[in-house]
């Protein structure tokens, strides 16, 4: 039986989560972070461009990629794109990712995580392996009031503080100052961004965010908040 297609709004905001099969890890090295967020960068584009392969030699593995393959991704940031979602935030995790998403065409955050689909064949090929990398559906989660804003910015934001504090949801923070160092340094999120430490500035669309808690300062402090009360809204 088919299943029945996902219905987006436009102008509406959403949490978008999807997990390894099997629990299974998806990044198990930074080129593969590297990877995955330069195809989020690069496929909020409504054209049809095949950028894996260019994508992959960016990012390096066994050779570092040449000054021409570089020179390539510059100019592709230069060209005018449509986007196709406005991309809010995002953490990525060892075996699971989370991303803020604005639907601003009809249809378009499928057709962004569909363009996405290509990670799983370089991380096959990257691992001599067949199969399925994501479980099944992508988990969607309408955001409908301001309560839910600040609590999804929070949740995405602090994910990573249970890779130094596993007991961190159950309000165990051993050592605070270490979870919020830790936050402030992990590469794969736009945390930083938020902070005022420019890492994703060429992916990450900071205004909305910005303008609801009112300031940088604000947003830190959100997220500190929460590492500290363990997650408990």
């Amino acid at each position: 039986m088919a299943r029945k297609p996902r219905q987006f709004n436009i102008g509406n905001i959403y949490h978008i989560v999807n997990r390894g099969v099997d629990g299974r890890n998806i990044f198990l090295k930074d080129q593969d972070y590297s990877r995955f967020i330069l195809g989020l960068e690069f496929f909020n584009n409504k054209n049809s461009i095949d950028l894996w392969p260019l994508i992959t030699r960016a990012v390096g593995g066994s050779d570092p990629p040449t000054a021409s393959v570089k020179q390539r991704l510059e100019n592709e940031r230069k060209e005018k794109r449509e986007l196709i979602v406005e991309f809010m935030a995002f953490t990525l995790m060892p075996n699971h990712y989370h991303l803020i998403l604005k639907e601003i065409i009809p249809k378009g955050i499928s057709l962004y995580i569909q363009k996405m689909g290509g990670y799983s064949t370089y991380f096959n090929k990257q691992n001599n392996r067949n199969g399925g990398l994501f479980q099944s559906r992508y988990t969607c989660v309408e955001i409908k009031s301001d309560a839910q804003l600040s609590i999804v910015f929070n949740y995405v934001h602090t994910n990573p503080v249970e890779l130094v504090e596993p007991m961190w949801k159950n309000q165990q923070v051993k050592n605070f100052d270490k979870a919020k160092e830790f936050l402030e340094n992990y590469k794969w999120s736009s945390y930083r961004d938020y902070i005022g430490i420019p890492t994703f500035s060429n992916l990450i669309n900071r205004n909305f965010f910005l303008e609801f808690f009112e300031s940088e300062k604000n947003c830190k402090k959100e997220v500190e908040d929460w590492t500290n009360k363990g997650g408990v809204s």
